[in-house]
């Protein structure tokens, strides 16, 4: 035999009254014979609640009995035939006319005691029972209807009443004796004292009347019918990626229960646990998902947890002075105080030195505790033994909970990692002895971004979800965009990472979705969509949404978001940027943004501030940190200079290259902004830095490439008359270069800490010389590369390779 209970969703609506009904006749079918227990109807015991106190207030209730009325009423018109529905709806509407009468007690006395309430909010299991049973019995004659307050004997603590488990097992074990061949509904929640009066047994009462019950009869399975697919590794409102748990020890359930999740309540698994009866959390509305078994023994698991649970609104309370260091028996004092006042602790933890306690209540309760300590410990008070006690508000309780922990070392770390790469302070901990568990407190506002980055820390199997912010919607950001969506299932299949992009921003327009921008049509999305471009704004929206693993890149040429670099970073949120100018302005401010991304834990990758997607930023510093020491790097880092010198032969002139240059987008508009150096040299700054030298922009000597004539020139059409005016200077060069048998090539040399870009003339015995297209290339000599240099070469410009490097940066950060 099994006991099958349905919670008030199960039996809220004629639909989900009809799942109920299916459920119930296949166990039957099978012969299972099963005991039935049901909730009120979703809602009932709330509305319940309400009219009782409105009574009391002298408030009418005539509208909401009339709503319960027809509410139930609609569902035996729906659901019985037409000529067996008198009977039912008659006992229905009897029992109406008795809580209305109860109610207009109340409402003349303008007093609602703990008894009366109890008796007003019993009314409906017994209503949701009473109508499903004779529902049933169109199908199954066997169908009886049973009120468990004759069954189930408690004491007189109206509200929360405790079993009195000898007289209600002896009732229960002759029920079984006398109404074996039955199919019993019986109302779950309620109970009676000694007297005979209604009592109720507080939060998850129907869970315990099952518990009780299948205990009792020796049954199979007890199986608790809800609305999700049995116990989840987290809040599925919060936490997207959460899953079924197939298997649950009791004391895992019983923890994670504890700790909000709400399926099953922890008194529900004692009588289960006694007799070692498993419990089934399965879905009404999925009847096929086999669910969640909780048993003695969840066996093994992948996981070294199983489950994040929380409390999303607690406070804290804290108490400390001299007067409680070794002195014996003042924490007994103090929560002997508590529980005599029906204040429940949540979490305590104490200071080794004996000097501080701190403990989590519900905040309904926590100025309650104050005057409470306030009045128990007066004396010491006010001989500043005890400092006065202070609450914190605002905070919440995250936990994880699982057996695997005892036996898996570095549970913490990974926990605080998670919790602090996220930027998310924990205020308080608590771990039992056990190690079932191990529960921190934090701010309120970060219990989403926590409950996030701990499940993706936690469940290696599921994929990291990384969350970008992008501005700049160029030729690099919308090649970067087209990337990840082509490049999206294959990181998911081998790097386990998923790159969402939820917010970008354009020069006008901005757009935000927590969810994900459909990168197939981002572009319409922003011009349809999209609010008007605010990058102060668009960087606020970014911290407000407080989403875990954040990636801030910048993919433009600007100097503005530069100047909020450091506040991103104290919003523990990583940077990607192909955007040059941070890392190569003051040296204080490229000391400051490494610093403080440092001091957060968060990430700064640059790497297409050097070679575009060559990795010549990631060498450096791994060739750094490995202990090599650099003695030179030379480099040349700039495509368009590079495609411009390699193209300088034959007949061509240079004026011609460089117009070619231009026309194929290898130069900015302004093709002196490449051919003046100024961007080589940003790039050689950087590397100078990154090896670890204090170098200003006025520090590095830059040589020219062109005459003071076409630099000084007012316009583009000018700059380009006055090259083609210099031709015999460069022919000249270039003639030089020819007799020598070298070739020109624009290079930077870092030595000694010094910096220097020049043109020089190469030969064939130097690693530069055979440099071909718009490659870059750079050549490491360190003390471990100093026979024969490191070199790297490859495309360095471009707006596929240059987003690539964006995209391999971004990539790094969730790695």
């Amino acid at each position: 035999m099994k006991v099958l209970k349905f919670g008030g969703t199960s039996v809220g609506s004629i639909e989900s009254i009809k799942a109920v009904l299916d459920i119930v006749k296949k166990a039957y079918d099978d012969g299972e014979k099963p005991l039935v227990v049901l909730s009120a109807m979703s809602g009932v015991t709330n509305l319940l609640t309400q009219m009782a106190e409105n009574a009391a207030d002298r408030v009418s209730f005539d509208e909401d009995i009339k709503n319960l009325e027809e509410r139930h009423f609609a569902v035996v018109k729906k659901l019985i035939a037409v000529k067996y529905q008198n009977p039912v709806l008659t006992k229905l509407k009897l029992l109406i006319n008795e809580l209305d009468e109860i109610l207009q007690g109340v409402f003349a006395l303008k007093e609602l005691s703990a008894q009366s309430k109890d008796l007003i909010v019993s009314f409906g299991e017994r209503f949701s029972n009473y109508m499903v049973a004779k529902i049933m019995e169109q199908y199954v004659p066997q169908a009886e209807f049973l009120d468990a307050s004759h069954y189930v004997k408690t004491d007189s603590n109206f509200g929360h009443a405790h079993v009195n488990e000898e007289l209600t097992n002896q009732l229960i074990q002759a029920l079984g004796h006398t109404h074996s061949d039955k199919l019993l509904f019986v109302t779950g929640f309620i109970g009676s004292n000694d007297k005979g009066r209604i009592t109720t047994l507080g939060r998850g009462g129907s869970d315990y009347t099952a518990a009780i019950f299948g205990s009792v009869l020796h049954a199979s399975a007890i199986e608790i019918w809800t609305d999700v697919n049995g116990m989840l590794t987290a809040d599925p409102r919060i936490v997207k990626k959460a899953f079924s748990l197939p298997v649950l020890s009791y004391t895992e359930a019983m923890e994670l229960s504890y700790f909000g999740a709400k399926v099953i309540y922890p008194p529900t698994m004692i009588p289960a646990f006694m007799k070692k009866i498993p419990i089934v959390i399965r879905n009404t509305f999925q009847p096929d998902f086999e669910g969640t078994v909780i048993q003695f023994d969840s066996g093994k698991s992948a996981f070294p947890i199983k489950g994040i649970s929380s409390i999303s609104d607690i406070s804290v309370i804290n108490l400390s002075g001299s007067g409680m260091i070794g002195k014996s028996g003042f924490s007994g004092r103090l929560f002997t105080l508590l529980a005599r006042e029906q204040i429940n602790v949540v979490l305590i933890t104490q200071s080794s030195s004996e000097h501080s306690i701190t403990f989590a209540v519900n905040p309904d309760d926590a100025y309650k505790a104050i005057r409470l300590i306030q009045i128990e410990f007066e004396l010491e008070l006010e001989a500043n033994k005890l400092l006065m006690p202070t609450i914190e508000d605002n905070l919440s309780v995250l936990a994880i909970v699982g057996e695997n922990m005892k036996r898996t070392p570095g549970m913490s770390g990974k926990l605080f990692h998670a919790l602090g790469r996220n930027g998310i302070n924990v205020r308080a901990i608590a771990q039992g002895s056990s190690e079932l568990n191990i529960s921190v407190i934090i701010g309120k506002e970060n219990l989403a971004k926590a409950l996030n980055a701990v499940h993706d820390a936690f469940f290696a199997e599921l994929k990291k979800t990384l969350h970008v912010f992008n501005v700049g919607t160029g030729n690099i950001g919308s090649t970067l965009f087209k990337q990840i969506y082509e490049q999206h299932d294959f990181l998911l299949d081998h790097n386990d990472i998923e790159i969402k992009v939820v917010g970008l921003s354009n020069s006008r327009k901005m757009l935000f979705d927590a969810d994900g921008i459909d990168l197939a049509q981002w572009s319409e999305q922003v011009e349809h969509q999209g609010e008007v471009a605010d990058l102060s704004g668009f960087i606020e929206r970014m911290k407000l949404m407080n989403l875990p693993n954040c990636i801030f890149v910048d993919n433009t040429a600007s100097k503005l978001p530069a100047t909020y670099y450091e506040d991103i970073f104290k919003s523990n949120i990583s940077i990607v940027t192909c955007n040059k100018i941070a890392n190569s302005g003051d040296y204080a401010q490229y000391k400051l943004l490494h610093d403080t991304a440092r001091k957060h834990g968060v990430d700064f990758f640059y790497e297409t501030n050097v070679g575009a997607g060559l990795p010549i930023v990631r060498v450096l510093k791994d060739l750094m940190m490995s202990g090599d020491r650099i003695i030179k790097i030379e480099a040349i880092l700039s495509g368009t200079i590079s495609y411009i010198f390699n193209n300088f032969t034959g007949d061509a002139s240079f004026y011609e290259v460089v117009k070619k240059a231009q026309e194929l987008g290898y130069t900015e508009p302004d093709p002196r902004d490449d051919l003046g150096g100024i961007d080589f040299m940003r790039k050689m700054l950087i590397l100078a830095r990154d090896a670890g030298y204090t170098i200003e922009p006025t520090d590095v000597d830059l040589g020219a490439i062109l005459p003071p004539s076409c630099l000084a020139a007012a316009s583009v059409d000018d700059f380009y008359t006055e090259l083609l005016k210099a031709e015999p200077y460069f022919n000249a060069l270039k003639e030089e270069a020819a007799s020598a048998g070298k070739v020109m090539r624009y290079i930077g040399k870092l030595e000694d800490g010094q910096v220097s870009i020049s043109l020089q003339m190469v030969g064939d015995n130097h690693p530069f010389y055979a440099l071909s297209g718009s490659d870059n290339i750079i050549s490491f000599t360190t003390e471990r590369y100093k026979d024969r240099p490191l070199v790297v070469k490859g495309p360095g410009a471009g707006a596929e390779v240059t987003a690539a490097g964006v995209f391999a940066d971004m990539v790094n950060v969730g790695a």
